[in-house]
């Protein structure tokens, strides 16, 4: 088996090939078009049992692992972080070059077990939905905080907290500026205030037609206490594939509710995970704070931890690590039923 490492750039890609002993054979830079999939695919014709390591898969490299993944060309994720260390650690220099990082890429391909690169999937339209409603929901929270700082200014005692556009409307026509600054205050505010209404309307058509791509997609999460279709598109989103969780310990430690361990001689501890994809965290935490505020099975849990005499932080991620194993679950029951489905 021939593996070709690949190392991406915005504007081109070098491409080394490398044999089973680790020799290199052959290597190629072509410039970054719609085309590049189809040229190295020509090139590499005389290696026909050969392997694709692209770094960075889901990111720079994304565009050249999807155009060889249509060809029906086997490609491999290789994390940067892999591909630097063999660098590194390679006997030949250190000196970082492109041709250099795409043997690394090669190399780590050789000897780790790295994930397949697939089609894209409805994960991927589900994290795009998500990840914009996401730059919406903040770009709406930086708004109004900006418009409850002028109406500070315009009105005494300011507006209330939770404060509406129909509100913020209210208030805006009552006031009377007295200077050219207040003026300026007042067409900013408004202006401000046509934004929010923009930005509802956008929240609005965007939960429909989340709503829409997770019935499409068939999933059971919207079943879970807690997860709704916005949830629901969160975790299908940055979950991806579930295939490529070994284990709910594994998806756990994905999504930062698995503790880590950090004991010393006879003193056995955890602390809290603080990495793992935050989103997931996320997700989990929201549903978690839903569950123990609501009967049902998570409150009997999260009751349980108290009256273990655990904090009420240290039951909520206890729960949010038992939420974890139970969407794992679903994931994984919704894909083998998709399986089932495709193949009958």
């Amino acid at each position: 088996m021939i593996i070709i490492g690949i190392d991406p750039h915005k504007a081109s890609v070098t491409a080394a090939a490398l044999s089973p002993t680790s020799d290199a054979i052959g290597h190629r830079r072509l410039t970054t078009t719609a085309k590049t999939g189809s040229h190295l695919i020509a090139w590499a014709a005389a290696w026909p049992e050969r392997l694709w390591a692209v770094e960075g898969a889901a990111g720079l490299g994304h565009g050249v692992a999807q155009q060889l993944v249509a060809a029906g060309e086997k490609v491999v994720d290789v994390p940067a972080k892999l591909a630097a260390r063999a660098r590194l650690l390679g006997s030949g220099s250190a000196r970082k070059t492109d041709l250099t990082d795409a043997v690394s890429v090669a190399s780590v391909a050789l000897h780790a077990k790295l994930s397949v690169v697939t089609a894209e999937s409805h994960a991927v339209v589900l994290r795009l939905l998500s990840d914009r409603r996401d730059d919406v929901v903040a770009q709406r929270t930086r708004t109004m905080n900006r418009l409850q700082v002028l109406l500070r200014d315009l009105e005494p005692g300011g507006a209330p907290r939770q404060l509406s556009t129909a509100t913020a409307a209210a208030i805006l026509a009552g006031v009377r500026p007295l200077t050219s600054a207040d003026v300026q205050r007042k067409s900013v505010a408004r202006d401000l205030l046509d934004d929010l209404r923009r930005a509802d309307r956008q929240l609005k058509a965007m939960a429909k037609t989340i709503s829409v791509e997770v019935a499409g997609s068939g999933t059971t999460l919207p079943e879970i206490q807690g997860i709704g279709d916005i949830l629901a598109a969160k975790i299908i989103g940055h979950a991806g594939t579930v295939t490529r969780f070994e284990s709910k310990s594994h998806f756990a430690s994905y999504t930062g509710t698995a503790p880590v361990e950090a004991s010393s001689g006879d003193v056995r501890r955890h602390r809290l995970n603080r990495a793992g994809n935050r989103q997931l965290n996320t997700a989990l935490h929201t549903a978690a704070i839903v569950q123990a505020r609501d009967g049902g099975p998570g409150r009997r849990h999260y009751d349980r931890k108290i009256a273990e005499l655990k904090t009420p932080k240290e039951a909520q991620r206890s729960l949010k690590r038992q939420l974890a194993n139970v969407v794992y679950r679903h994931l994984l029951d919704d894909h083998e039923r998709q399986l089932k489905e495709a193949a009958a």
